[in-house]
């Protein structure tokens, strides 16, 4: 982690849990802190009328993507004489046209302003406290390095009623030495395992003393906005039909390498582009680790199927955030059955919640940043374990998520089709093609790749005006489509193996 700036300081009312002023961990050269306020355009937009300021975004984002529209426009009387060729890049470019108009038209942070999508029986959803006590968990192994900064920034959440709780699951580095000086200074709770249970385990022994009505988490290399939290809760509050709501993260050591800047830009945009777009129809399929904030009443019935879930007749190690965010979307249909199969279990006999349809949100203005891996080994190791999750989940998830309606299937189906698809438009593009003669489907292909994440750089220009990063999203497209496609493959055959490892050096 680079630190070369100096502390960020947070004032904040003396009578807040762990004292009137905070020192936060300065974000690396490079990292921008989000901004405090919306700039002209923005400030004119939230003073008018929420019709007209619907329609002109509409507008503006169709503008946006007429040029999309053209090519598509274009190539459609083709599809019939070449679908084999043209389909695939057609369906592709069509899928992320239909993505970025949903999440730049329909989406409004649930924290700022109402939503415009809400269920019609809002009353079946009880509300919050105004102000909800929150249990903030983290469970930690072997991270000496950056878990002082990660708890800091706990700790200085600009929120008031804040109970935080970590899981030390048995490090053998200096993890725990500096857990027992924090928890002397800031005066949080640790527990100290004495055997090594995995982060699921650890987070459930987490949650038997968590008493929030509001049960949050983040990962052990993670920096928080002081105000992520609080934005979380406020989008809970304001909206009682949201089960869940996930942060939005950036790169924390974006300024390390060519490798860490292109991660930063696939992250802004899988949650800004595909988060929103699935928070248009209440159905983010996966609330993300390092900011998830859920009611205590969506997942506490659910904790001990998540801490023993089972795959292909094993025990399923990895935190899985998209298991956790599953029994949130599904469990109207699941909720009883996992609950009867636990139903001797503590979480389940002292409060008996009843299942309900939840909606699960996305708040861009809660900033949270992680370490993203800076070499390669790491990083393929931190995908292969993304892919397990996935193939897990749509286990699960997939078979339930058609009820939730059109929208929310057609993104999750669509996504999990265009996982399943890569490595076999990987294969056929890159080995069969060159090897027929067929280069020039190839370079097609590649050509496809690259359009697809100039588009995406281009959203990502949109929303940060002034960051030059946006070149870099070509390079991510290219090394999924040449090189993590072939994953999924693997992943399926190697499900059974697992460990918790969190470095991203």
């Amino acid at each position: 982690m680079i630190l070369d700036q100096p502390p960020r300081t947070e004032t904040v009312p003396a009578t807040w849990p762990h004292g009137p002023e905070r020192i936060l961990p300065p974000l690396p050269a490079g990292v921008r802190a989000p901004a405090r306020r919306p700039g002209p355009l923005g400030r004119a937009m939230d003073r008018v009328d929420p019709a007209v300021r619907a329609g002109v975004r509409r507008v503006l984002t169709l503008l946006c993507i007429l040029p999309l529209l053209l090519i598509l426009a274009r190539e459609a009387p083709r599809l019939p004489q070449s679908p084999l060729i043209l389909g695939y890049g057609f369906v592709v470019l069509a899928g992320t046209i239909a993505m970025l108009y949903i999440s730049y038209s329909k989406y409004d942070d649930p924290a700022v302003r109402e939503l415009r999508r809400r269920p019609r029986r809002l009353g079946d959803f009880p509300p919050l406290p105004a102000v909800p006590r929150v249990s903030f968990l983290l469970a930690v192994k072997d991270e000496e390095e950056c878990i002082e900064d990660c708890v800091r920034s706990m700790a200085a959440s600009a929120y008031p009623d804040l109970q935080i709780v970590v899981v030390d699951d048995l490090s053998e580095d200096g993890t725990r030495a500096v857990l027992r000086r924090l928890e002397a200074e800031l005066g949080i709770t640790v527990l100290y395992l004495e055997k090594n249970l995995g982060k699921k385990h650890a987070l459930v022994r987490a949650c038997e003393i968590a008493d929030g009505d509001v049960i949050a988490f983040t990962d052990s290399d993670c920096i928080l906005a002081p105000d992520a939290l609080r934005r979380c809760v406020d989008a809970l509050v304001r909206h009682p039909e949201l089960g869940a709501v996930s942060g939005h993260c950036r790169a924390l050591n974006a300024p390390v390498s060519v490798f860490t800047r292109a991660q930063d830009v696939w992250y802004e945009g899988q949650f800004r582009v595909a988060k929103a777009a699935e928070a248009v129809f209440g159905s983010v399929a996966c609330v993300s680790g390092p900011l998830a904030v859920f009611r205590r009443d969506a997942i506490y019935n659910y904790l001990p199927a998540w801490a023993g879930d089972r795959f292909m007749g094993a025990p399923f190690r990895f935190a899985t955030d998209r298991q956790l965010t599953g029994y949130v979307l599904g469990q109207k249909w699941k909720g009883r059955a996992l609950k009867r199969q636990y139903a001797d279990s503590p979480f389940v006999t002292a409060a008996n919640y009843p299942e309900r349809k939840w909606r699960i949100g996305y708040v861009q203005s809660a900033r949270v940043w992680t370490n993203v891996p800076a070499r390669f080994r790491p990083f393929m190791k931190q995908q292969i374990r993304w892919k397990k999750s996935f193939i897990r989940n749509m286990c699960f998830t997939g078979t339930f998520m058609w009820r939730r309606g059109l929208g929310p299937a057609a993104l999750y189906y669509g996504h999990a089709l265009w996982v399943v698809a890569a490595p076999v438009m990987a294969f056929r593009h890159l080995l069969w093609a060159p090897l027929h003669g067929a280069g020039f489907l190839t370079l097609l292909y590649l050509g496809g790749v690259v359009l697809k994440g100039l588009v995406w750089g281009l959203a990502f220009k949109i929303d940060n005006p002034g960051d030059t990063r946006w070149r870099y999203r070509p390079v991510m497209s290219l090394l999924s489509s040449v090189l993590l496609a072939w994953l999924l493959p693997y992943s399926i055959a190697t499900i059974r193996r697992g460990v918790w490892s969190r470095s991203a050096t």
